[in-house]
């Protein structure tokens, strides 16, 4: 990879982990289930047969301090999610290192995790 190619690979990943491309990871991704304000009331909340939890409790739930690395396991499929039928998220990839082409694309490895990134900062940006 060229220096100019590194350059713009690393500056376009810096600029993708923010809280403002997270929420619309989220509104584009969670907020069917999670609901638009992540309270766990979605569209598909009614049809789920384990219930959506509130995300917007994540803090509360842990002495007042946004679980960050639980959150971001959560997002990116370490840590399967029993509601999602597997790894999260349920509709693919998107999230997940599975979508990069090969060892050598570390520009899809830093968006991927750039993504992750911006999701978790914008679920800590909603907590009660």
């Amino acid at each position: 990879m060229t220096a100019v190619t590194s350059a713009l690979v690393f500056a376009s990943v810096a600029h993708a982990q923010n809280k403002e491309i997270g929420e619309g990871l989220y509104a584009d991704y969670c907020s069917v289930c999670h609901g638009d304000s992540g309270k766990g009331d979605g569209d598909m909340a009614n049809v789920l047969t384990i219930p959506s939890p509130n995300l917007t409790l994540l803090s509360k739930a842990n002495d007042g301090v946004f679980p960050m690395l639980k959150v971001i396991h959560i997002i990116d499929g370490r840590t399967g999610v029993r509601a999602h039928g597997g790894p999260m998220p349920l509709f693919g990839t998107m999230f997940s290192e599975q979508s990069v082409a090969g060892p050598d694309d570390y520009g899809s490895v830093l968006e991927t995790r750039g993504r992750v990134l911006s999701l978790a900062l914008y679920l800590e940006s909603i907590q009660q």
